[in-house]
């Protein structure tokens, strides 16, 4: 495994020989979908595995952005030990394999450093061996399907992942993504996943959308997705003073939320969301 190879052999930042696309797990050992019980959420923008604590960082640490650092796997090994509490989760601005992460695929590395089966990896800006921008899934149940599509946008590179689980007639949609920064972006992509996600009864869209919640569900094509939001004072950036809710789980109104946070828990410079749901009993009777 990536996790253990590295662990045994890393001598130095040297390479060319990680993935620089798009790759998934296979699906061969993860078990399959629990539908009797409630099921762990989180979403985490990890920044790359760069650990952020004030703003001057963003000017002290940016070539960290382009170059190898040591610190940066031992971040990772930190960021793994908190997704192993999950069952699934939706990682944005993590590296496929390029010279910054060490020829390392992070979604890869922290599926297997957290044990979780499972993982889908989205590349969606490929900048050769200087960086491999991707979206990334991790599942400890077996999904239906995981597609993966491309978000509009004057500039490419932003994606959401969709995974299918449960009932293949009726099942639960997990919808990750990274939004644009501005609102004319923002609409343009909500509008393709609202027409995605519309034909269905048990959603949840997940991920760092770069905007507020209430904004999100009342000032843009979402506003009629019947969507549930956390609580407004759900602040997730910066991680060492949150002031803004960009980071979200949003759920279709048939989903029991059991518990929803903001996990404080700073090594990146967004904090992670978490939420623990269930289904509804009658959606449980037809498995």
């Amino acid at each position: 495994m990536l996790y253990r190879r590295f662990k045994q052999g890393f001598s130095g930042f040297s390479g060319g020989t990680g993935r620089v696309r798009g790759s998934s797990s296979g699906m061969d050992h993860v078990p399959a979908f629990e539908s009797h019980r409630y099921i762990r959420l989180l979403t985490f923008n990890i920044q790359v595995g760069i650990n952020t604590a004030s703003y001057h960082h963003y000017v002290t640490r940016s070539w960290q952005h382009v170059l190898p650092h040591r610190g940066r796997i031992d971040n990772l090994d930190r960021i793994a030990n908190l997704l192993r509490n999950y069952d699934v989760v939706a990682l944005q601005e993590c590296d496929g394999g390029s010279l910054r992460s060490g020829y390392i695929n992070q979604v890869q590395y922290l599926a297997e450093a957290s044990g979780i089966p499972y993982w889908h990896q989205q590349l969606n800006r490929n900048l050769g061996p200087l960086a491999q921008h991707s979206n990334g899934l991790l599942s400890r149940y077996r999904p239906l399907d995981v597609t993966e599509h491309r978000l509009p946008g004057l500039l490419p590179g932003r994606g959401a992942i969709i995974a299918r689980y449960g009932d293949e007639e009726d099942p639960l949609v997990l919808v990750m993504m990274h939004l644009s920064l501005s609102k004319a972006a923002q609409n343009r992509q909500l509008a393709y996943i609202h027409d995605l996600i519309a034909d269905y009864q048990h959603v949840v869209l997940m991920g760092d959308l770069n905007n507020h919640a209430e904004q999100l569900l009342t000032n843009t094509p979402l506003k009629n997705a019947n969507l549930i939001p956390l609580p407004a004072t759900a602040h997730s950036f910066p991680s060492w003073r949150p002031e803004r809710a960009l980071d979200h789980i949003l759920v279709s109104p048939s989903l029991e939320i059991r518990n929803s946070e903001v996990v404080s828990y700073p090594v990146s410079d967004h904090l992670p969301i978490a939420m623990d749901i269930a289904l509804p009993k009658g959606y449980l009777e037809t498995f």
